[in-house]
């Protein structure tokens, strides 16, 4: 019999995905049970073959009006309405999703790309969204907090300026962008940092119809690089070649031993691309022909667009064009999945 999307249940409510909210975690798990029972959906476990989602960054800082790096995108409310559309696509086909995996970013004050890392010669820090490169280093434009080498180990402050200009160097020469002064944000412990709340309910739901636990993988906590992609930090070696962070090669392996991965979440011009960019970059190490088993949701991610300032729409469109011109599959989640290619054994 050919696999048919389920009806989206009554616990689900549209008008709420803007908003965050407590879960009556206790209450749902029983509505799951019996949604499971009425579907016949079996265990996870049990799928002969395994479908993978990767939700990256589903949480308030990104998409949720007000917070402080809401993906507005050209339509003022992108972020939001892709979250309504990832819920939507978790609860229509649970039967079908052997995995749940969530990014999130995570932070803390004094991080190398919040305002509080530096300062300039009066004392004062960078405002947010401020470009900082080598040669404002160099220069004394920009140096470390004083403040800030009291509370990281094994460094002092020579040591630490010495590193914000090695820093700076290492991404200009490899190509990516340049330190950015970011809002603090994601930080960990706060209302910013947790998942939507609508899609943490979609996550715990099919956690109990399917009898399996999502997995959680976190990025960005160290104080010396930014962390974008999921699989790694953009810089991982010190001024002294030294090694300060390393990807998750863990990661790679349990991601990319799934038959089918679908991928998903904020912001499509940035964690979004550089998650998929690593992932194709393995994926070439490996085996191109993996790629094929990519699909991503073009309809669930938006890029970062600040108006009268950036817009990253089209860098961000001709990025997963490039993904789709190496094997990749640009879906909508919108469609039956069973009508997205190499999906055949569903039908």
């Amino acid at each position: 019999m050919a696999y048919k999307e389920l009806p989206i249940p009554e616990n689900f409510n549209e008008e709420k995905v803007p908003e965050v909210w407590r879960i009556e975690y206790q209450e749902l798990s029983k509505r799951a049970e019996r949604w499971a029972k009425e579907h016949s959906l079996k265990a996870a476990a049990e799928d002969k073959k395994t479908i993978c989602l990767l939700l990256v960054d589903c949480q308030n800082t990104f998409c949720t009006p007000g917070f402080e790096l809401f993906v507005a995108g050209r339509s003022g409310n992108a972020a939001v309405e892709d979250s309504k559309r990832i819920c939507k696509f978790i609860y229509r086909n649970l039967g079908i999703i052997s995995n749940l995996i969530v990014s999130m970013d995570t932070h803390k004050i004094m991080q190398i790309f919040h305002p509080f890392f530096l300062v300039d010669s009066n004392g004062n820090h960078p405002d947010p969204m401020t470009i900082v490169s080598s040669e404002d280093v160099e220069n004394g434009r920009w140096m470390v907090n004083p403040d800030v080498a009291k509370n990281i180990p094994d460094r002092d402050y020579d040591s630490l300026q010495k590193f914000l200009y090695h820093y700076c160097r290492e991404l200009e020469e490899s190509g990516k962008l340049q330190l950015m002064i970011w809002p603090y944000h994601s930080m960990l412990g706060g209302i910013g940092h947790a998942l939507v709340s609508a899609i943490e309910e979609a996550l715990f739901f099919y956690s109990i119809a399917r009898k399996k636990q999502p997995k959680i993988e976190i990025k960005g906590e160290n104080q010396l690089t930014e962390n974008y992609s999921v699989f790694r930090p953009e810089v991982t070696e010190d001024e002294k070649h030294q090694q300060i962070a390393s990807e998750n090669k863990a990661f790679f392996d349990n991601l990319l031993s799934h038959d089918r991965i679908i991928i998903a979440g904020q912001a499509k011009s940035h964690c979004v691309s550089w998650t998929v960019q690593d992932l194709l970059t393995e994926i070439e190490r490996r085996d191109r022909g993996l790629a094929r088993k990519i699909y991503l949701m073009e309809d669930c991610s938006s890029a970062v667009v600040i108006p009268d300032s950036v817009d990253f729409t089209e860098k961000a469109d001709e990025t997963f064009q490039r993904f789709s011109d190496a094997g990749m599959n640009l879906v909508k989640s919108s469609d039956p999945v069973a009508s997205w290619p190499g999906m055949d054994f569903l039908n």
